[in-house]
């Protein structure tokens, strides 16, 4: 776990390994919740009681990450150990301070707090359960912000895997709580696997840290002059984050007064969304940040540039395709991994429509997370925090709007429900919600695309290329995957859970196979660096000289 590993793709691909395993034990989660609860009240209840949790981690928790701190810490320990182990101590108290007492401030007020930002439970039997949860929820965001101090550190010494085992350890204790702890304590004890979820997702990394005398402790000697120039850098983007946090509460705040269900749906289906921006987008950007951080801290701009042409280019050669495949098999997507117990065929259609509204926006998503680290390798938060508060007023906007739209359209209402194949569904409304948040996830990319093209000429032509290759080759494969599904259901039996999956699993690898095909006829470049990595094994990777070696 302490090894340290060198090499873009080499780390990234690491990442993507235990971010796919992470992900698997998350859909797992989400399995488990969905057979016990179906999408209903209950459910909607859990969902509910972590807005409060993660706005708090957003606007606190998210000072401490490693976007921000890394930099910082490298300048830092790069001068001596001592001067940085200083620095981080002071880090660790202020920060940590602050968190337990806007904690314990919400946890007093939360009865009548609860009521007012989730309007749709506020004369619900079950609220006092809702408070109940979300008081214990409120560890969640005290051990993410430590583990966010910790996995700078880690990261500043390269140590990728017990970075990316935090997120597995997190899914496995909120694992423990939907397997174990419901059955003893209800709805309390899903909150307590989160936060003991939240406690491995921290603790896993103790014992690298204290075995390199990394471990922050509290100090009262604080180096006031190097932690301003922290809190001038993180105060953007928290302000960035706790954009995007606000429109996702005001979503979930919506969602609490439509038909029950609509907070879980739309919960699922983000979920699944997620799976491949962590697998690749999130997987890329943090392999390649302490590598883009330490090229600004040499001057070294054209190497910055080629660093982030090279993995903006590799997340649209993985995410396209991924999009694309979601959307032609979400049915089966959905039916698989969800469609279980109380999870009915209603819940399904409803969460695999929201699927693919969410998921057009993957690609975005990952390049908004690339860019977001090279705008913060460089110190500069203004741009996204502009650009993402844009983006967060553009989602919300357009959230009211088109579900207003919907709800007095009836000819917009029958598009849509057609389309998706929901017509006759209740509760169909609540796809607006993911309507509006796939638009302005796409403005965002443009603005961050226009913004960084016009700091570093060169990057969209190479860049653009791939798109197109990647694009050209994703529409046939998914041309290709949709006749198959056409042809697998006569030899499948569909009202089975086995026969399902082997529909989608046969189409999905036919059109990849033909997706590969048209890349290889295309000479494209990306298939070609994926293949000579795939054949070098990661553990085995002999580092170049000092003076080569890509520091991450």
């Amino acid at each position: 776990m302490g090894r340290e590993i060198k090499g873009l793709h080499e780390a990234a691909y690491v990442l993507a390994i235990f971010a796919l395993l992470s992900s698997v034990l998350a859909l797992f989660r989400d399995k488990l919740l969905a057979f016990t609860f179906g999408a209903g009240h209950q459910l909607d209840i859990y969902y509910a009681a972590f807005r409060v949790p993660d706005f708090i981690f957003a606007l606190i928790g998210s000072i401490v990450s490693a976007s921000i701190l890394l930099p910082f810490f490298i300048e830092s320990f790069s001068r001596s150990h001592e001067e940085g182990k200083s620095f981080s101590d002071s880090i660790f108290t202020l920060f940590f301070s602050i968190i337990i007492l806007i904690s314990i401030i919400i946890l007093i007020i939360a009865p009548w707090l609860v009521p007012f930002i989730l309007p749709g439970f506020a004369h619900d039997p079950l609220l006092p359960q809702l408070i109940l949860a979300m008081r214990i929820m409120l560890l969640s965001p005290i051990f993410l912000a430590l583990s966010n101090l910790f996995s700078s550190l880690t990261q500043m010494r390269h140590r990728f895997l017990v970075y990316a085992a935090s997120p597995v350890v997190y899914n496995l204790g909120i694992i423990v709580g939907v397997f174990f702890l419901y059955r003893f304590i209800g709805l309390a004890g899903l909150a307590v696997g989160v936060a003991l979820g939240a406690f491995l997702h921290m603790g896993i990394q103790l014992p690298f840290l204290r075995h390199e005398g990394l471990l922050p402790k509290f100090t009262a000697n604080f180096q006031w002059s190097k932690i301003k120039p922290i809190i001038l850098t993180a105060f953007p983007r928290t302000l960035t984050l706790s954009a995007n946090e606000l429109a996702e509460f005001i979503f979930i705040s919506m969602a609490s007064l439509l038909v029950a269900g609509s907070i879980s749906v739309f919960n699922l289906a983000f979920n699944l969304q997620s799976v491949p921006l962590a697998l690749i987008g999130v997987s890329y950007s943090s392999a390649v940040f302490p590598t883009l951080s330490k090229l600004i801290y040499d001057k070294n701009t054209s190497a910055f540039l080629q660093k982030m042409i090279t993995a903006a280019r590799h997340i649209i050669f993985w995410s396209m395709p991924i999009t694309i495949l979601f959307i032609v098999l979400r049915a089966q997507i959905v039916r698989v991994i969800l469609g279980a117990g109380k999870f009915n065929w209603a819940d399904t259609r409803l969460t695999a429509a929201m699927l693919a509204l969410f998921i057009v926006s993957t690609v975005g998503q990952s390049l908004i997370v690339l860019f977001v680290r090279a705008f913060y390798a460089e110190g500069k938060t203004a741009k996204p925090l502009l650009i993402n508060v844009i983006s967060a007023c553009t989602i919300i906007i357009l959230g009211f709007s088109l579900v207003h739209i919907f709800n007095h359209v009836p000819v917009f209402q029958y598009f849509i429900e057609n389309l998706l194949r929901v017509d006759g569904q209740p509760g169909t409304n609540a796809l607006m919600l993911p309507l509006a948040y796939s638009i302005g996830v796409i403005l965002n990319t443009f603005l961050h695309w226009v913004m960084f093209e016009k700091s570093y000429k060169g990057f969209s032509k190479p860049v653009l290329e791939t798109f197109f290759h990647s694009l050209s080759a994703s529409i046939i494969m998914g041309y290709v995957s949709f006749i198959c599904l056409r042809a697998f259901s006569l030899v499948f039996p569909l009202e089975k859970v086995w026969g399902i999956f082997m529909q989608g699993f046969c189409s999905g690898i036919i059109g990849l196979a033909v997706g590969v095909w048209v890349l290889i006829m295309l000479q494209n470049k990306e298939l070609q660096e994926v293949w000579k990595t795939l054949h070098s094994k990661i553990w085995k990777v002999v580092p170049v000289p000092p003076a080569e070696v890509e520091h991450l």
